[in-house]
């Protein structure tokens, strides 16, 4: 919208870069231009402001498929008046000398034409086009015959319209069927997410299997090399007991020899001292036999004190005195007067 000020009965026009403003003094164009500015009366003055912007337009309707489906169609198409001076003279751009605000509502009748023709088109497509078909291509073949269509469209040029671009984001049937659509595939998904499923299932089986397999192998394994560590450990045991009774027979032939060779020596030793002393006992003998018995009396008294224990004290009674003197003195007598 234009910015106008009012000073002593006139008024300043200030426009914008995206406002193509046109003023009309006296039926002659003083002014033709976007971002001008300038001073009128606004007894004398008729003001146009066309926009030259690039707008959106955002549509939605309603058509119908082959089979007799009602489907809706959002679409947003862009457009911008590429001659301002043609579609001032088609449509009412004219502003309010005072306030700047349009007269009618241009944008308005521009969005309706706009639209009409779009829909007509798009209903042209989808009258011939099955549901199946206009839910999977019929976004591409909307956009397409739309755009061809707007763009062969005669009233578009003469008023000065440029279409730019045509987008259309959805078509969608009604929710009933919409679901009745979705169900075939969610029956496909489902499958296809329990298919998979099972195979995880079955990878996990076999995994598994195969687990326990190599388990079982390893402890049949682990069995067989025990059975082989007792049978090594038998063997082993067998070569220790053979040895060691080796060893012991051994160990005992050595010893018996030795007691032998012992017995031997000393049987020998014995003898040899057997001899010895029998001959010290024959030379002691015949030593003995040229001796008197008085001599042999007073060696065998040597030989008793010799052997007699320590004797401290003796006590001596009349009795044993009176004995003893009765033995020496008949002992006298009969060796002669002399006591032996």
């Amino acid at each position: 919208m234009a910015d106008i000020t009012k000073r002593f009965g006139w008024r300043h026009l200030r426009g914008t870069p995206t406002a193509h403003i046109r003023h009309h003094r006296g039926g002659r164009l003083a002014h033709d231009g976007a971002g001008v500015s300038f001073w009128f009366r606004p007894l004398v003055a008729a003001l146009s402001e066309v926009p030259v912007d690039d707008r959106e337009l955002a549509m939605t309707f309603h058509g119908r498929t082959a089979d007799f489906q009602d489907i809706a169609v959002q679409a947003t198409l862009t457009y911008r008046i590429a001659d301002p001076a043609v579609a001032a003279e088609h449509l009412d751009f004219s502003v309010d000398p005072d306030t700047g605000v349009w007269r009618g509502a241009p944008l308005e009748q521009l969005s309706t034409l706009l639209t009409e023709t779009a829909q007509q088109h798009a209903l042209d497509v989808l009258a011939r086009t099955p549901l199946e078909s206009a839910m999977t291509d019929g976004v591409t073949a909307v956009r397409e015959r739309v755009a061809a269509g707007l763009a062969a469209e005669p009233r578009l040029p003469a008023s000065g319209i440029e279409v730019v671009s045509v987008r259309v984001m959805a078509l969608r049937p009604e929710p009933e069927v919409e679901r009745a659509l979705r169900t075939p595939a969610r029956e496909r998904i489902q499958q296809e997410a329990d298919r998979a499923t099972y195979e995880r299932r079955a990878v996990a089986v076999e995994r598994e299997r195969t687990i326990a397999e190599n388990e079982l192998a390893s402890r049949i394994e682990l069995a067989r090399r025990e059975e082989q560590l007792v049978e090594q450990r038998g063997t082993n045991a067998r070569r220790e007991a053979e040895e060691q009774a080796a060893a012991d027979a051994v160990r005992a032939t050595a010893e018996a020899e030795r007691s032998v060779r012992l017995a031997r020596a000393e049987a020998e030793g014995a003898r040899e001292i057997g001899e010895a002393r029998a001959q010290a006992q024959a030379a002691w003998l015949r030593v003995h036999a040229d001796t008197d018995a008085a001599t042999l009396h007073a060696l065998t008294g040597t030989r008793l004190a010799e052997n007699l224990p320590r004797i401290d004290s003796l006590t001596v009674s009349p009795d044993v005195l009176t004995g003893l003197l009765a033995k020496l003195g008949t002992g006298q007598g009969a060796d002669g007067g002399r006591p032996a």
